[in-house]
């Protein structure tokens, strides 16, 4: 998987499913929405198993996000993730992805953090938490300095402020958690899902 394979639509849903028995409706809601790859969690303990039946059963390009150890690596992979995320820097979570063959994309919010992803051979990072750390303009002040890397934001967007994130050049794709939020995978919404996939990415495309 390269960056455009990644950014794609560059509309990323981060989705932390409560139920694996969702992954698939949710799947078909993306891919009708034009969505073509996801960020599933592992926030819940249906995580794995909903990367299973997604990678197995959908044409989605299947992220594992909040992956903290090595374990999960190995543990989200075996399930069929192709990417993984991470909210922060870790070094022994980069090094065991790169052991399994997977791309790996950690997380980072501030300059040193940054220099430490260079310095392993990261150049495509997570922003996170991209609202509290100043949203766009904190994106552009660090791709000032550092002009090869490319960054996903992840944390307080929306919507209502997507198209200032997209509009950064330095933006390779941008995570989105309002798309199959919580409250609309609680009462199987799945209409409203295709409709804000739709919403995001019309905004994309402009």
């Amino acid at each position: 998987m390269n960056d455009v394979q990644l950014g794609g639509t560059r509309i990323i849903p981060v989705v932390a499913l409560p139920d694996a028995r969702l992954a698939l409706d949710l799947g078909q809601a993306l891919w009708a929405g034009g969505i073509r790859t996801i960020e599933i969690t592992l926030r819940t303990p249906a995580a794995l198993a909903a990367i299973a039946s997604l990678a197995e059963k959908s044409d989605l390009l299947v992220g594992a996000g909040t992956v903290l150890t090595a374990d999960q690596v190995d543990a989200a992979v075996d399930a069929g993730a192709k990417y993984v995320l991470s909210p922060g820097f870790s070094a022994a979570v980069v090094d065991r992805c790169r052991e399994v063959g997977v791309p790996v994309i950690p997380g980072i919010a501030t300059a040193t953090e940054l220099q430490t992803a260079l310095a392993a051979g990261i150049t495509t990072v997570k922003f996170f938490p991209a609202e509290q750390l100043g949203g766009p303009a904190g994106i552009r002040a660090l791709s000032g300095p550092f002009g090869q890397v490319k960054f996903v934001p992840t944390g307080g967007v929306s919507l209502a402020n997507l198209a200032g994130y997209l509009a950064e050049p330095a933006v390779l794709a941008v995570g989105a958690s309002w798309v199959a939020a919580s409250d609309l995978l609680a009462r199987r919404d799945f209409a409203e899902i295709t409709r804000r996939s739709a919403a995001a990415l019309e905004l994309a495309a402009r």
